[in-house]
């Protein structure tokens, strides 16, 4: 795949002279990764002129983002004045716009039908500007846009370029471009994207951004579905068989996953690291028995079940790549069951097809879901992404029997503490296949080696207290248990809160300004923190370490730094990804759980661990967070701030057992890092401390 540096790209384009759309947009287009407009009016002559050139990203997964002007008629002007909600009237001139579709030539109107699967297939995001006025709306008539490759090398555009039909093809226009790479470029080109972002997230002056309503949205996905349904549309539907790309070359230890699957009657479990390439491997398989049950002309169902959306998005891209379109069952029942049914049913005519359902943990529970798996009666594979989640009693009875082949993926398939989910689980999919660890995926490039810096932090004064008093309480209490009182919900309230008063150090805040002075110019940074507020010794909450983080991180020492919490609704996390993976508009994300599992961040590279469970999954994964392979990407830190307790004497043996297990996380990341020696050295007057050598 080419990018952008490798395309000649003028100056300027400027009608007469050259072709905008065969010389610009299309060559540009075909290596995007991202393709951010904005234009003049919403029509929708106009959307389906801007789907020029985009065929590409539909099949590379792309993302647009597109904002526009609504083309309101003098009735809208009035109603506004009128008194009617301006939003409302917007929404009203949106959907009149669509409905004129019909008048369109068929070319134009399978350009809006891909537009149409690009929403469903959440690769296009539309937003309106209009300007704020005590009169009414005023237009907002902004043309700007940029186009990013895949290396993070975009170029931006401005001019008289409206994307209208008339435009295009039949007024004088002009163009002027500006290339990232090009020094005499660099600020132009920057400055564009920023006055992209901040027209995006709403924070362009006297300009008010809306999403797109709802029932514009649903025509134009309708569109897409109708034109496919009646073949007038090529593209890639759910009912097409998984096909390994040939860009993609597994790995070895992949091919032999596969094999082992296969082998065994295709039940098992693939147990590998983080970032190694589960879902590939997952799908290379389903490829694999899909030639095989062709060859004997059976259909196949494949249920894809993941625990988080997130996950679902990148599930449905990888999809993509294989050449499939997935149903996501997600959200209400109606957004996706009619889709289900009609296509399951369409499994029985003509030749064997393949249906992909991808399904989150949630749907995957429901009754209405649950009566559709139990009507499958075709073969069937059933493919669990961090398939640990599916222990728990409720979701282990919603496993589908009649799931023939069956496929779990987890670096962790152990259930902390839930010896008995573990067992159901292993007895349902099946043996552990692959076992690729940490130590093996570093050794053969499958991950980025990394150092390991632990950071000792001290208990204040009144935060030793504290954790003095819980310590002895529970000490009181594993006393009671052991002659026979029930004391267990009380003891585990106060082990929380003693781990929180750990997890809550007030010295993690100072020992992070250090760090983050030392990388301040750095991108791609993560901060885990503990979650909730700071334990209090009455019992209150107090300040939230993320909070602490951000001023620190953003505001004192001026790093673009962003939350992603659940705080958060899913496209504003999808736009925060996105400036993330640029590594110029936001540099360092805080998190408290959010990032732990089912988010794809190959270039993060330095992690700062505030905070951690003793749950050895949580620690894998977000040590898988910054492990994962990247264009330029050498080597990965990870800072660990450890919560070093105030030694009483009295209170050894029990000091001794907490510590254990934070020094097992510590020894877990110093042993396969590059720097081990020193990472160990650090550790190790505490572990003499504690008489913990052995660990």
């Amino acid at each position: 795949m080419k990018d952008l540096r490798e395309i000649p790209i003028s100056d300027s384009y400027r009608s007469g002279s050259a072709d905008v759309v065969q010389d610009f947009y299309i060559p540009c287009l075909a290596v995007a990764t991202r393709y951010d407009r904005a234009v003049g009016y919403f029509t929708s002559g106009a959307l389906a002129v801007a789907a020029r050139g985009i065929e590409e990203l539909e099949r590379t997964g792309g993302k647009i983002r597109l904002v526009a002007s609504p083309n309101l008629q003098s009735e809208d002007v009035e109603a506004i004045k009128r008194g009617y909600a301006q939003r409302d009237v917007v929404s009203r001139a949106l959907t009149r716009e669509l409905e004129d579709a019909s008048t369109l030539a068929d070319a134009s109107v399978d350009r809006l039908a891909l537009l149409g699967r690009l929403i469903a297939n959440r690769q296009l995001d539309i937003k309106i500007a209009f300007m704020r006025s005590e009169r009414g709306i005023g237009i907002y008539h902004e043309k700007i846009g940029t186009i990013t490759d895949r290396l993070g090398n975009h170029v931006a555009f401005t001019g008289s370029l409206n994307e209208t039909e008339s435009a295009f093809l039949n007024n004088f226009e002009s163009v002027h471009v500006f290339r990232s790479w090009k020094n005499e470029d660099e600020n132009r080109a920057r400055a564009i994207q920023r006055d992209f972002d901040d027209l995006w997230l709403g924070q362009t002056p006297s300009l008010e951004v809306i999403e797109f309503p709802e029932a514009a949205r649903r025509k134009l996905i309708e569109l897409g579905q109708s034109r496919r349904q009646d073949g007038q549309v090529t593209g890639r539907a759910p009912n097409g068989w998984l096909t390994l790309p040939e860009s993609l070359v597994l790995r070895r230890y992949q091919k032999e996953a596969v094999e082992a699957w296969l082998a065994a009657r295709g039940l098992g479990i693939f147990q590998m690291a983080t970032g190694t390439g589960k879902t590939i491997t997952a799908l290379a398989a389903v490829d694999q028995l899909g030639r095989q049950l062709r060859a004997v002309g059976s259909p196949l169902v494949t249920v894809i079940v993941v625990p988080l959306l997130g996950l679902a998005d990148q599930w449905a891209d990888e999809l993509r790549d294989f050449g499939v379109t997935p149903i996501q069952c997600r959200d209400s029942w109606q957004g996706w069951e009619p889709d289900v049914r009609d296509a399951l049913a369409a499994l029985g005519s003509g030749e064997p097809q393949h249906l992909a359902i991808l399904v989150t943990n949630a749907t995957f529970a429901t009754e209405g879901f649950q009566k559709i798996l139990e009507k499958i009666t075709v073969p069937l594979i059933l493919v669990a992404d961090e398939m640990h989640n599916l222990g728990s009693l409720k979701l282990q009875q919603s496993l589908p029997e009649n799931a023939i082949f069956r496929l779990g993926l987890s670096a962790t398939p152990d259930r902390y503490m839930d010896v008995e989910g573990t067992a159901a689980l292993s007895e349902y999919f099946g043996d552990i296949l692959v076992n690729l660890g940490i130590k093996e995926a570093i050794e053969i490039g499958a991950l980025t080696p990394y150092r390991y810096f632990p950071v000792l932090v001290p208990l204040d004064d009144e935060e030793s207290e504290l954790y003095v008093d819980l310590t002895r309480e529970i000490g009181r209490l594993i006393a009671k248990a052991s002659s026979g009182i029930d004391v267990e919900d009380r003891l585990g309230q106060l082990l929380r809160k003693r781990a929180n008063v750990l997890g809550h150090a007030s010295g993690k805040i100072s020992a992070l300004r250090n760090e983050l002075k030392a990388r301040k110019d750095d991108p791609y940074q993560l901060i885990y923190c503990a979650e909730g507020g700071k334990p209090t010794r009455d019992g209150a909450s107090g300040a939230r370490q993320i909070d602490e983080a951000m001023a620190l991180s953003g505001s004192e020492l001026g790093i673009p730094t962003h939350p992603y919490t659940a705080a958060e609704d899913t496209r504003t996390r999808r736009e925060v990804l996105d400036d993330f993976s640029t590594g110029r508009n936001i540099r360092v994300l805080a998190s408290m759980r959010c990032l732990d599992e089912g988010v794809d961040l190959p270039d993060a590279r330095i992690a700062y661990m505030l905070a951690s469970s003793s749950n050895p999954r949580q620690f894998i994964q977000r040590r898988g967070r910054v492990l994962r392979r990247a264009e330029g990407k050498r080597r990965a830190d990870i800072i660990d701030f450890v919560a070093v307790p105030p030694g009483s004497p009295e209170l050894y043996e029990l000091e001794k057992k907490l510590f254990r297990r934070e020094l097992e996380r510590c020894i877990e990341f110093a042993q396969y890092a590059e720097n081990q020696g020193f990472a160990l050295s650090c550790l190790r007057e505490l572990r003499e401390r504690y008489d913990l050598m052995d660990v």
